[in-house]
């Protein structure tokens, strides 16, 4: 459950380590909260530096306003076979425009049921899947 405030780690190789929630952009079904699969807005509190060699591995700078897709949360998601899952921290994988990943590998655990949702090409990139 990701609302207006909260804060997420990057997973992906854009750049970005720290990111806050600003929009959570999806149907009025759970009253603005956001969960794994939902797409949010957010700005970048925190990046990694950008240095001469690899300035052109480095996407994004502290304070862009980009879009993110939700790929992990604190809170319990129930599974259809009545499990439960609940991972360590909040986790996004950040987006282009065109709903296309910005970065071009994943470096985590990702939810499962990001698969469900359309997000088949984040679930293939990761190297773990819950």
């Amino acid at each position: 459950m990701i609302g207006l405030k909260g804060t997420l780690n990057i997973i992906d190789n854009s750049g970005a380590l720290l990111v806050e929630c600003v929009n959570v952009l999806k149907q009025k079904v759970n009253n603005g909260w956001g969960s794994v699969g939902d797409e949010i807005v957010c700005v970048i509190k925190k990046a990694r530096p950008i240095t001469g060699a690899a300035s052109n591995a480095i996407k994004v700078r502290r304070g862009d306003v980009r879009r993110a897709v939700i790929v992990r949360t604190r809170k319990p998601v129930r599974r259809p076979d009545g499990r439960f899952v609940r991972f360590d921290d909040n986790a996004a994988v950040l987006l282009n425009n065109k709903r296309e990943m910005l970065g071009t590998r994943i470096g985590g655990v990702v939810s499962a049921d990001l698969r469900m949702k359309g997000w088949g090409k984040i679930v293939s990139l990761a190297p773990k899947v819950l």
